[in-house]
């Protein structure tokens, strides 16, 4: 993880281990969120607000099944980062912007294996909101180098990258310097 991280420009790093109890799951927090936030990397928890609090990670996801948008800020604190899943939903998109989320996630763009996709969100979606809203957007989704490009050249704000990262065929570091390069153009 150090590798990768240390390999280009990472935003963020959100951990998402669902299958854990609440003690393993501190523990794998205790050992890489110091990771990241040493390399000014916002280290977010997946669906855990008041453990994202508890352990001294930066912020919190959720998705439209978890915590309410209001109660994750309130355990989170206002200077903390609260993104939101809205899927494909323009509706969605707009209420988390309301009530002010710090970002909002849009997807799944491609199959994924990382969860169930409810929704398959186009690259249109992040043009509308990028002509129109200030708030980050986030496109997630079975995103990898190789099919990312329509998603920025619509107007992404982060890419959200998972097995893309991890699986890349020549390792994570390779992957992280190969998206850095699809950002600055290349």
């Amino acid at each position: 993880m150090a590798e990768a991280l240390d390999a280009g420009d990472v935003a963020s790093l959100q951990l998402r281990l669902k299958e854990l109890d609440d003690d393993a799951l501190c523990r794998a927090i205790d050992v890489l969120r110091p990771l990241a936030q040493r390399r000014g990397v916002a280290f977010l928890l997946n669906d855990r607000p008041d453990l994202a609090q508890e352990t001294g990670c930066d912020g919190v996801h959720i998705g439209q099944q978890d915590t309410p948008y209001r109660q994750a800020r309130a355990a989170v604190g206002a200077s903390a980062i609260v993104g939101v899943t809205c899927h494909d939903s323009r509706h969605l998109a707009m209420l988390a912007a309301e009530a002010g989320a710090d970002y909002v996630a849009f997807g799944a763009f491609f199959p994924t294996t990382t969860k169930e996709a409810s929704a398959r969100a186009e690259p249109g979606l992040l043009a509308w909101w990028s002509q129109l809203m200030e708030i980050p957007c986030v496109a997630i989704g079975g995103i990898t180098v190789d099919n990312a490009r329509p998603l920025v050249d619509a107007g992404a704000d982060f890419l959200a990258v998972s097995g893309g990262v991890w699986n890349h065929p020549d390792g994570p570091a390779a992957a992280v310097k190969a998206f850095g390069r699809l950002w600055a153009g290349g």
